[in-house]
């Protein structure tokens, strides 16, 4: 039977595991340092300890109290210019970091005479190198890498000097290809060392997520995941993180969980004037676990949240383009459908939520025009030609799969499929699926469904079992699946898989978990 969640509780049982935590709420990490004073040392070491959360806001005012308590203190400095970098999104503070550095030392030399210590003037020059540095983000970010790595050669012991070299890593590889993800997998070995030796450190298990963070290394990451919320419970990015995880294990009660915890910790948090990113991460994500499991009602209330967010932080760019992802993932994957007008400022998820539903509803001049925006996007996000340009191919791969459900629509099913093999094939030079869908109709899935349509179920099986590595346990995908082996008559793998779509839904009384129901009733096995 399964298990029902009462989310009115998990704050409660939150709080009750921040209390038990007591002083070690944000992790514990072994971070000595030059300063001489116990006041800064005990606010730098849990400044420190936050950051390795991406606890901004709390990290940044540890590092104050420490800089007050000894204003010379070097390494205090040095954490809080950290703070305004995220080092896995192309944005970056860099005036800010720079001011903090200054307030120092009003030169570099200057600022290393603060550091009294070999390792202390390392972790200095490494963000000298960030923020003073020549060149792009890209640039000062891999020299920021070099020097972190010329650090971890000298002091291979240090636990921290390891875990900020792992994030480099990380952060240099960006979406670079092959040479990307050898970055990312040489920092998942060095942040998974770290958590075997000290399973309590909230970076060997935050960089290890981030690392394993695809669907053919995530297996590495699930011990840290489950791990790591309870390690940093006072930090809202701490208790969002394992859902990197939980989603590339298709394990959806513990996506919605998890994202609920972070967002109750955001809000806790959340004071005018503050970046919003924390809530409306969490709101995004969660809403993507429970609309796999099937809650409607869950998926519209994230929405509900999300429009009073965006009318209180109009000015967050990234908080105002959650709105419309969001309510497109609705439609989509309930297939309620829905149109917008085509205008201007529609963004590529609306595009493809109302191009798809037009062509559903028969409006195919409307899909049209979606089908035209959405060109016109793809063709202007190409064009900057960016090294972290993470709209361009989303972007195609949505503009492919509208124009292919117009040409179906039209009765060129043939040049339709192909362009939905064409969407397909460059979903497959995406780099591999981290987080929620993306594009928010994955493309295999969408390819299976058409060619199920198109009485095609043996090419359509193939989709969806592509679809399904690439993702796991997404249901509309498992449900795709066991279509196509009925359609194939092979009764064994379709009840397998109508199984396996059962369970990953919550028990409720819908069209396709009677379908499912009915047919396993027919055939048990």
């Amino acid at each position: 039977m399964k298990t029902r969640i009462n989310y009115r509780l998990i704050p409660v049982a939150l709080i009750l595991v921040a209390q038990a935590a007591g002083a070690n709420d944000v992790g514990t990490i072994q971070f000595p340092t030059s300063t001489r004073s116990a006041e800064a040392q005990k606010h730098f070491l849990r400044g420190a300890t936050i950051l390795h959360s991406f606890g901004w806001k709390q990290a940044i005012a540890e590092f104050k109290r420490a800089q007050a308590a000894d204003p010379g203190f070097a390494m205090a400095h040095w954490g809080e210019s950290l703070c305004y970098n995220h080092p896995l999104l192309p944005e970056m503070d860099r005036q800010t970091p720079r001011d903090v550095l200054k307030r120092l030392g009003a030169t570099r030399d200057a600022r290393l005479a603060k550091a009294p210590t070999a390792r202390e003037r390392g972790f200095l020059l490494a963000v000298e190198a960030l923020f003073f540095g020549e060149g792009d983000i890209q640039a000062r970010r891999t020299r920021y890498m070099e020097a972190m790595r010329s650090l971890y050669e000298a002091h291979p012991d240090d636990d921290e000097v390891a875990a900020f070299y792992a994030l480099s890593l990380i952060s240099a590889g960006g979406a670079a290809g092959k040479i990307g993800e050898r970055k990312r997998i040489l920092a998942g070995s060095i942040a998974l060392q770290l958590f075997g030796r000290d399973p309590d450190h909230p970076g060997a298990a935050h960089y290890t997520i981030h690392a394993f963070d695809d669907p053919v290394h995530a297996p590495l990451a699930l011990p840290a995941a489950r791990k790591f919320a309870s390690i940093a419970p006072a930090v809202s990015h701490a208790r969002h993180m394992p859902t990197h995880i939980f989603i590339q294990h298709g394990m959806w009660e513990q996506v919605s969980v998890s994202n609920q915890s972070a967002y109750d910790a955001a809000v806790a948090l959340w004071e005018p004037g503050d970046n919003a990113g924390d809530m409306v991460h969490a709101l995004d994500w969660g809403q993507y676990g429970d609309l796999q499991r099937g809650d409607e009602v869950r998926a519209k209330r994230w929405i509900e949240l999300l429009r009073g967010i965006v009318q209180r932080n109009s000015e967050q760019p990234r908080v105002v383009d959650a709105l419309p992802r969001v309510e497109a993932r609705l439609i989509l994957e309930t297939r309620a459908w829905r149109t917008k007008p085509v205008g201007e400022g529609s963004t590529g998820p609306e595009l493809l939520a109302t191009g798809i539903s037009a062509v559903r509803l028969g409006d195919l001049a409307l899909a049209k025009r979606a089908s035209k925006a959405l060109g016109r996007l793809a063709e202007a996000a190409a064009s900057k030609d960016s090294f972290y340009n993470r709209t361009a191919a989303p972007l195609a791969v949505m503009d492919a799969q509208v124009a292919g459900a117009i040409l179906i629509a039209s009765g060129e099913t043939d040049a339709g499929l192909a362009r939905l093999a064409d969407s397909a094939a460059r979903a497959e030079r995406m780099p591999l699926p981290r987080g929620a869908a993306n594009p928010i109709k994955p493309a295999h899935e969408f390819y299976g469904e058409a060619l199920l349509a198109a009485s095609k179920p043996a090419e359509a099986a193939k989709q969806f079992h592509a679809s399904l590595l690439r993702m796991p346990n997404r249901p509309l995908a498992l449900l795709g699946l066991a279509r196509a082996y009925v359609a194939l008559g092979d009764h064994g793998a379709a009840s397998l898989h109508y199984r396996r779509f059962i369970e990953a839904r919550m028990e409720a009384d819908t069209e396709e978990l009677r379908e499912a129901k009915a047919y396993l009733a027919k055939h048990p096995s």
